[in-house]
């Protein structure tokens, strides 16, 4: 497995996360469920794919920088084959390893309370509750987390 860092327009990076946003989008009953504005090419620090030893692209993430010294993840996929497999955490981990490089003292993210896999999957990387922050404040559906990194 490697995992590359690429362009947010790149065709193996916008081809997953289509497919993350279908999965959202049945998750949750409409394929508007993302409060706050989406990211985007403007707004995204860093994005990153990861592949299987064929060159299929399976999981990708990304960053966007909320300032003072804090990013939030964005984007998070694992294709369904690859769940279980440490695909999601090697993501992660690149992702930490990327913001601690730039000085980013912590990164967020925020995930949906029909998602208790990835509730999990944080809580067990070693983030933890906080409140919500953002465009997320007031939306009963989100749950938002936080971890400070090593700089």
């Amino acid at each position: 497995m490697k995992i590359e860092q690429v362009d947010w327009a790149h065709s193996d990076a916008a081809a997953l996360r289509s497919r993350q946003r279908a999965e959202i989008a049945e998750r949750y009953g409409t394929s508007d469920s993302e409060p706050g504005a989406a990211p985007s090419a403007v707004d995204m620090a860093a994005f990153f794919v990861a592949y299987e030893e064929g060159g299929s692209a399976v999981g990708c993430g990304g960053l966007r920088y909320l300032g003072e010294g804090v990013g939030e993840v964005k984007r998070m996929y694992v294709a369904p084959s690859c769940r279980g497999s440490g695909v999601a955490l090697r993501i992660l981990h690149e992702l930490e390893g990327w913001a601690s490089g730039q000085g980013w003292a912590g990164l967020r993210l925020e995930t949906g309370d029909a998602q208790p896999d990835a509730i999990r999957f944080y809580t067990r990387s070693g983030y933890e509750r906080i409140p919500n922050f953002g465009a997320y404040v007031g939306v009963t559906s989100s749950q938002c987390f936080e971890k400070l990194l090593a700089t």
